[in-house]
């Protein structure tokens, strides 16, 4: 029975092949008829390019017309056949003759009829399973734990920094982009927050650099006139608007900033050269980057978070040496400095990192972003039952002299109010607090708790 099955497969597959043979070959058709299916495409992807907002109505009529133009011009030609037509007899016996031996002399070579078959939905499950590796799995875990903790304590901003950078490596955009939202409102305003923000939106969009993705990135530059993505998604910007030559421009001053080592030159480069493409131009060479910069960076931190407590303090403590080193001879690098302080933060050496927040502090002594972002380095460690460090109330005093409505520093002047005793000065800024936010939040709710939790003046 088995024989037989096999039998009427073998003669089904040569049938398949050969019978073209005895009845010819048709024609096929030309190569206008492709090209006009080519042309069909590219309005419908004109038409589609014009709702996403890619293209504005003046480009997409443009557009159309230059395609209908091609459209028209393509000639209708006869169809073209192949090289034989007859029917051949003898060649299609010597085919049949060669497949049936073929595949009989592969099967008694490589056969084995007793082999039990695997189920199918085994081998889908097999092929589509994600490689949940512990890393992954602990990443996962980490998120979960930050997104309770952020549902108890939802004015933590560095925990919402926190919860989106996580968010993000785990590929979820916009869940990412809700929590650096939510950052940035809580006064987590760094260019990097920002610029995180700003990517966020543009993979949830499928890489469109929407009008708010651009804001966001404005803003990283107006905290940081270097930041390098946010500089590379607004040349991506220009490029997608059309603007090829402001596009390339763009690039290649990035590239000419960022380190020789870094994974942005290879976006960049593709970049240019599908931008020059879109414009009928050649791409120019990449310049030559900047020597590679030591230190870690936000990226790095998050994975030295993942390793065991002495790995992880031995690899930061290598990179901290060298980002040290280096700001000895860039003392002026704003942003080296709050990360050596992160760093510093890290590895439980206080004084290290309270210096190197003074020196970030020092260099802008009027942005107040700047001033939360020390603040939040130095309560890195900091437990909600504990008094906040000094040098970090003072910092806080010092935003509120320039902020006074600043949602972040009224949250925290409470907290140490209440500490300290004060209760009616604890009071008097939470009862601000609450008038300043929106009034069917989370955080209006953990404010007013906190009121109800103040013991009676």
């Amino acid at each position: 029975m088995l024989l037989l099955v096999f039998a009427v497969v073998a003669l089904g597959a040569v049938a398949v092949v050969c019978l073209p043979l005895l009845r010819g070959v048709r024609s096929v058709a030309d190569r206008g008829y492709f090209d006009r299916v080519v042309y069909r495409d590219q309005l419908r992807e004109v038409e589609r390019d014009l709702a996403r907002g890619v293209l504005n109505p003046t480009e997409a009529e443009s557009a159309r017309l230059e395609i209908q133009r091609r459209l028209l011009a393509v000639k209708v030609g006869a169809p073209s056949g192949v090289a034989w037509s007859a029917r051949s007899p003898y060649a299609t016996g010597v085919v049949a003759i060669l497949m049936l031996a073929g595949a009989a002399g592969l099967y008694w070579r490589f056969g084995a009829p007793t082999l039990p078959d695997s189920p199918f939905v085994a081998q889908v499950m097999q092929r589509t399973a994600p490689a949940a590796d512990s890393q992954h799995v602990d990443m996962q875990q980490a998120a979960a734990r930050l997104e309770q903790k952020l549902l108890a304590d939802p004015s933590n901003a560095e925990g919402w920094a926190l919860y989106a950078r996580t968010e993000s490596m785990l590929g979820d955009w916009p869940k990412a982009g809700a929590a650096y939202r939510h950052a940035i409102a809580l006064g987590q305003k760094s260019p990097d927050v920002y610029a995180g923000y700003g990517e966020m939106l543009v993979l949830a969009e499928e890489g469109i650099v929407s009008p708010a993705a651009q804001e966001a990135f404005t803003s990283a530059l107006a905290g940081d006139p270097k930041h390098d993505v946010a500089r590379y998604y607004l040349a991506l910007a220009d490029g997608q608007a059309g603007e090829v030559k402001r596009a390339i421009d763009k690039w290649l001053a990035l590239a000419a900033d960022v380190p020789d080592d870094s994974p942005l030159r290879q976006a960049i480069a593709r970049g240019i050269a599908e931008a020059a493409k879109a414009g009928g131009i050649a791409a120019p060479p990449l310049p030559k980057g900047a020597p590679p910069q030591p230190g870690p960076n936000d990226e790095q931190m998050a994975a030295a978070a993942q390793l065991p407590e002495g790995e992880r303090k031995e690899l930061i403590r290598g990179m901290v040496t060298q980002l040290a080193a280096r700001l000895q001879s860039e003392p002026n690098d704003v942003e080296g400095w709050l990360r050596l302080g992160r760093s510093y933060a890290v590895l439980d050496e206080t004084d290290k990192s309270t210096d190197a927040f003074d020196h970030a502090v020092k260099l802008k002594p009027d942005d107040i972003n700047i001033k939360l972002q020390v603040f939040q380095g130095m309560i890195a460690r900091w437990q909600p039952d504990a008094n906040l460090p000094a040098p970090a109330v003072a910092l806080l005093r010092q935003v509120e002299a320039k902020a006074p409505d600043q949602p972040e520093a009224l949250w925290y002047l409470g907290i140490d109010a209440a500490h300290e005793g004060h209760v009616s000065e604890a009071r008097r800024y939470w009862t601000k607090l609450v008038g300043l936010l929106p009034a069917d939040g989370p955080d209006v709710k953990m404010v007013k708790s906190a009121l109800d939790a103040l013991p009676a003046n």
